[in-house]
């Protein structure tokens, strides 16, 4: 009786090992992995664990001295040409003089697709205030303007129109870089984060 016993637990644990192949294997095939490792992610960014130190750049940006402590920031490349969901090509020279907020991802980051939502709704809230420029390192570009079309962000996307300066090669990715109206680099924070954060609005409203 012990062994019939053992027998099903054996049978019961290999079909669960089966379920959970077939669910794997599926959500591989049809991409939906990344979404679903993504969205699980979001649960690490609810934390604000992975956001970005920005308190101590924003208390310069208010100092009185903020002029003498700006010069310490390395000036941006504007060298980058970038193309439009349009085919249109255009560079960060166009948006010199503006606060940019531009993030490095692809549709198959985990990190990146778990960041996204909050992105969307930063974009949504200061989009009139800040350029933002969504730089895919997809290889196929339509696969991340069919992406930003499903799902509802309509944010400024682009793809890379020349090679990466090498200011913005970087290991990781996503990448984001935040260059102040004055053509600085005032930050660039490595891996995922969550931006829709009121400390965070401050710190790009303190780099007009």
């Amino acid at each position: 009786m012990k062994n019939d016993k053992k027998e099903k637990n054996t049978k019961k644990t290999w079909i669960q090992y089966g379920v959970f192949a077939v669910i794997a294997i599926t959500l591989y095939a049809t991409g939906l992995h990344t979404e679903v490792i993504g969205f699980a992610q979001r649960g690490i960014l609810a934390t604000g664990l992975m956001n970005p130190n920005v308190k101590d750049i924003t208390q310069v940006g208010e100092s009185e001295n903020d002029m003498a402590i700006a010069s310490e920031f390395e000036k941006a490349d504007f060298s980058l040409k970038l193309m439009d969901r349009d085919g249109n090509i255009t560079s960060l020279e166009a948006l010199k003089g503006k606060v940019i907020f531009m993030n490095f991802w692809a549709t198959w980051c985990p990190p990146c697709i778990a960041e996204m939502p909050s992105i969307d709704k930063l974009h949504k809230d200061m989009g009139d205030e800040v350029a933002f420029v969504m730089l895919s390192l997809d290889q196929d570009f339509e696969l991340a303007k069919a992406f930003d079309k499903r799902k509802g962000y309509n944010m400024p996307i682009y793809a890379p129109a020349s090679n990466l300066p090498p200011m913005y090669q970087s290991s990781a990715i996503p990448t984001t870089y935040v260059i102040d109206a004055k053509g600085n680099l005032a930050l660039t924070h490595k891996g995922m984060a969550d931006y829709n954060d009121e400390g965070f609005k401050k710190f790009l409203r303190s780099l007009k």
